[in-house]
């Protein structure tokens, strides 16, 4: 009966919570005497008690009026209601003392004791907020909200961590009570936080089943994947789910909710600490400049948009041929930075027409070009589309920014150019060539200014098409997840990280450079799909199986970043070093990729493709019916 009662309880009227503090303050002032004269009742009557209540209570209502500490509600007291009745006790003090003050220079005695009063301060104050926080409890248990609450523990116990706690009990919606935290920080481990004791992380699978837990929350600002990798996989061996607190710049409005907690997902693991960039030159290479990217509507193009409009550039102008992700990106940049000029045209790099037009309007001084037809088994299908568009759609623009002098050219180019086993990767291989080679012609040109940068980096986590994305939608589909081959590696790199270093690369290019990027160690992709379903809440091959389907067309086990031949020269930047590789004598190459103006509308594909070994000897084909060709 009691629960239901407390359950039909709304809200209090204020005059009732102020009528309940003036009579708190009352019995403070009664206790205050009986302390004062060691409970000699005699003794205490002397002074006249009532007066004593009377000013207290007087001075309390106008400390309380003046203060609004009556207007908290009660089962929600917190810190911030505690100070309210601090700074309320206190203005109380100060009135009764004032009154006391006055008093006595008028009647040469005191009307109360000033330890009376002291010590009613004291009283008051502890009384007022203990009260608070017993009713809090009560509602908190008779409403269900502590013992129906799931155990977490968050991981990390500084000051996310305290707002992380803070948000969980007391969110109406939350379902959880904080009984530990984590911490990798011995000053910390031992310790006690508002009851909550925080443990050493490495106890982290021990203390699992000892309190309970369903589920580890990680509140930490910067946490390095692999430690995220290492508590992930004792939270899957252990079935806790993981979630993570998102950054401070993801809350929504400012404001962080239980419902912003984030499941921790592969990206999350495979990511690597955030890139140093070189803030200052960027600014003075991007700042003010009219940029354009081609591929602008795809993962590496967008992202390389997002980024760039943070440097403030005059102009940006988007190409791509896809309209609606293309439009996507228009009102996200427009909505992030309204005060920059921002271009957009679906177009097709291969137009010469268009292309030149619009590099003629609009005279950028840096071009991104990250267009490119980027799928192996597709592309090795069509070899004339990966000819059309990554070779000869690579020249136009190229040339173009010759002739009109722009002041950089980023190539974005991929670790499958290199002993390229697929169609889509030699034609890359060979777009690789021809903007290194034009750069040499061009350093004969004493009035040349224009610089030609290759980037080279493998497989981006969650592009469009790629591995992640696939597998997460198999997972949702209930399975199976299907991969190539057991032992098929790859490597992997989030798509912020790939395109913060593209620009870095981008400013520190002379011309003529192919720049690879540091990739980690590469993942097998079966390790990769099993960590997947793990993370979604299941078993491999208990709940989602996973089904080998075997090598696809042009595939290769192992990607590589560098050829046999090739070596690398260290930057200045950890992450980024320069290929040393074979080069290429420019009329020889124009005149090679020339040819494939003719073949790419020949229906003889085996004569295109010969072409594109012929050009790059170290084109060896697998699992693809140009294999023969290698024979031959």
């Amino acid at each position: 009966m009691f629960t239901r009662l407390i359950n039909r309880l709304t809200i209090l009227p204020r005059w009732v919570i102020i009528f309940i503090d003036l009579g708190v303050i009352s019995m403070s002032t009664a206790l205050s005497f009986l302390l004062r004269f060691n409970f000699n009742l005699e003794e205490a009557l002397r002074f006249h008690p009532g007066h004593a209540v009377l000013l207290t209570v007087g001075s309390g209502l106008l400390a309380t009026i003046s203060t609004k500490s009556y207007a908290g509600i009660v089962r929600y007291t917190g810190v911030e209601d505690g100070m309210r009745i601090m700074y309320a006790s206190l203005l109380s003090l100060g009135l009764g003392t004032l009154a006391n003050l006055l008093f006595f220079y008028n009647q040469g005695r005191n009307l109360v004791p000033f330890s009376v009063l002291l010590i009613t301060f004291l009283a008051s104050f502890l009384f007022l907020f203990y009260y608070r926080l017993m009713v809090k409890t009560i509602f908190k248990y008779y409403k269900g909200e502590v013992t129906t609450k799931a155990n977490v523990a968050i991981f990390g116990a500084a000051s996310l961590g305290m707002i992380t706690r803070n948000i969980l009990e007391t969110d109406t919606g939350s379902k959880y009570k904080v009984v530990a935290f984590f911490e990798d920080d011995i000053t910390k481990r031992g310790k006690v936080i508002n009851g909550v004791k925080i443990y050493d992380a490495q106890e982290i699978k021990d203390q699992i089943n000892r309190l309970d837990l369903t589920e580890i929350i990680i509140a930490i600002k910067e946490l390095t994947p692999e430690r995220k990798s290492e508590i992930a996989e004792i939270c899957i061996n252990k079935k806790v789910k993981l979630r993570i607190v998102p950054p401070a710049d993801k809350w929504v409005k400012g404001e962080f909710t239980v419902k912003q907690l984030k499941t921790v997902n592969i990206e999350d693991l495979l990511g690597r600490e955030s890139i140093k960039l070189d803030e200052h030159s960027l600014f003075a290479e991007l700042g003010n400049k009219r940029i354009c990217i081609t591929g602008a509507a795809g993962s590496i193009g967008s992202e390389l948009a997002r980024q760039v409009i943070n440097y403030g550039p005059r102009k940006i102008v988007l190409i791509d041929q896809a309209e609606s992700p293309l439009h996507d990106i228009e009102m996200e940049l427009r909505a992030l930075a309204p005060e920059i000029k921002l271009i957009v045209f679906v177009a097709d790099i291969t137009n010469e027409v268009r292309m030149r037009r619009i590099l003629e309007d609009f005279r950028p001084q840096i071009v991104f070009h990250a267009a490119a037809y980027k799928h192996v088994p597709m592309m090795e299908s069509n070899p004339s589309e990966a000819v059309l568009n990554n070779i000869l759609g690579t020249k136009l623009l190229a040339d173009l920014a010759a002739e009109l002098q722009v002041d950089r050219f980023v190539m974005i180019s991929t670790d499958k150019a290199v002993n390229p086993s697929n169609v889509m990767g030699c034609s890359k291989r060979i777009a690789e060539i021809y903007v290194q080679s034009l750069q040499i012609n061009l350093n004969s040109n004493p009035y040349n200014r224009t610089q030609f940068v290759t980037t080279r980096f493998g497989n981006v986590l969650g592009s469009n098409g790629s591995v992640i994305p696939t597998f997460k939608r198999q997972i949702e589909n209930g399975g199976p997840v299907t991969v190539t081959h057991p032992e098929i590696t790859r490597f992997f790199m989030t798509i912020p990280e790939a395109c913060r270093l593209v620009l870095e690369a981008g400013i520190m290019g002379k011309g003529g450079e192919i720049f690879i990027f540091d990739m980690g160690k590469p993942v097998r992709i079966y390790d990769l799909a099993k960590r997947m379903i793990q993370l979604s809440g299941f078993e491999p091959g208990k709940d989602i199986d996973i089904v080998f389907t075997g090598l696809r067309e042009g595939e290769k086990l192992f990607e590589e970043l560098l050829n046999d031949k090739e070596n690398t020269i260290a930057t200045h930047h950890e992450k980024i070093l320069k290929a040393r590789v074979h080069e290429y004598d420019y009329t020889y190459i124009d005149s090679m990729v020339s040819l494939f103006e003719d073949l790419v509308h020949d229906k003889n594909e085996l004569k295109m493709v010969a072409l594109m070994k012929e050009i790059v000897p170290e084109f060896r084909s697998t699992y693809s019916r140009y294999e023969v060709l290698d024979r031959e």
